[in-house]
């Protein structure tokens, strides 16, 4: 015969955290594939300097050290962060982006628990208005070993900015298919004939639809495993394919169609690993899918209208700003009370 209590303990910071990075390792490795190890060094400089800002600014609060470091928020904020910006980007780069996530997007909002904004997010959007040269220069996908461009070559490269001699800089740089493709469509160029580009491959950008895949494998792992709920990356996704889908039957001369959009840019990183943040997000089922639902359609305006390729860090941020109204106006009804 069973006997109570039957509330199972709740499983701890560390162990979810520890889970997200095991489900970001496909997505990093179908990374480091098509675009070079270079990615690698970025993390390792993100991981170092978010840990470190963390250990400063908790002994500067007369917080415990150690407890904060171990649970892995900011070592999940250095990845998504370092995943998200050009692997070759210069190391001050990377550095910048992840002190501002850490220092003035988490701890001087109070920390784990209490930052309103995704970090993350915060540190991308910072980089790309500062530096919107530095933050648009990727690597050619499933080229850099034509070009010769090897692991030590990438590192010389983002610690001096030095290439070999034999190497240019225009045979290793390439646009994004976001991108490209907005920029060729301003050209009066239709999709159709913008999409025969080697850039793009089967569905989306070339070798990026990888990525895509892998990220899904990470975000199905993280649902199993029930770290994530269905309400978030289901609204997101549906969301982006309903409102690409429309535009695309209306026009598909100038629109992308919804798979692209599903498998290009951060699109699957959003969906299982940026707005699943439980800090930054609602808290209530209803909640979720208006939020998720509102980050992919901001997201795919910018991608349509805006003045940047891709929109999920603003989209983020702007519903950032809207989850205490959501969580207020989605709470369940109570038993026993009128709705």
């Amino acid at each position: 015969m069973n006997r109570s209590p039957y509330i199972s303990e709740a499983p701890s910071v560390s162990s979810i955290m520890l889970k997200v990075l095991l489900a970001l390792v496909p997505g990093i490795i179908a990374y480091v594939w098509v675009f070079g190890g270079g990615v690698l060094v970025t993390i390792t400089l993100a991981t170092v300097t978010a840990l470190l800002a963390e250990a400063v600014m908790l002994k500067l609060r007369n917080r415990p050290v150690q407890p904060y470091l171990t649970d892995y928020s900011a070592v999940i904020t250095a990845w998504l962060l370092a995943l998200a910006i050009p692997p070759l980007a210069p190391w001050w780069l990377i550095v910048v982006g992840t002190l501002f996530a850490i220092v003035v997007a988490k701890q001087l909002y109070g920390g784990l628990g209490y930052n309103p904004f995704n970090p993350a997010m915060i540190g991308y959007a910072v980089l790309l208005i500062s530096f919107p040269a530095l933050m648009t220069k990727w690597p050619a996908a499933l080229q850099l070993a034509q070009t010769k461009l090897g692991f030590a070559d990438q590192i010389q490269f983002i610690f001096s900015g030095l290439l070999p001699q034999d190497v240019k800089l225009d045979a290793v740089t390439s646009a994004t298919p976001l991108d490209y493709l907005k920029t060729q469509l301003t050209l009066k160029h239709d999709v159709a004939s913008i999409r025969e580009a080697p850039i793009f491959g089967a569905f989306g950008g070339k070798g990026g639809e990888y990525i895509a895949m892998a990220y899904l494998l990470g975000g199905l792992y993280l649902w199993q495993q029930k770290v994530i709920s269905w309400h978030l990356p289901t609204a997101f996704l549906g969301a982006l394919a309903l409102i690409s889908g429309v535009f695309w039957v209306i026009n598909p001369a100038h629109f992308a169609s919804p798979l692209f959009h599903l498998f290009s840019g951060a699109s699957m990183l959003c969906a299982f690993f940026i707005i699943t943040d439980p800090v930054s997000g609602p808290t209530t089922p209803k909640g979720k899918l208006y939020f998720a639902a509102g980050v992919a359609v901001i997201t795919y305006l910018i991608r349509a209208y805006g003045g940047y390729p891709d929109g999920v860090a603003f989209a983020v941020i702007f519903m950032n700003i809207c989850v205490p109204l959501l969580d207020m106006h989605t709470q369940p009804r109570i038993f026993g009370h009128e709705k």
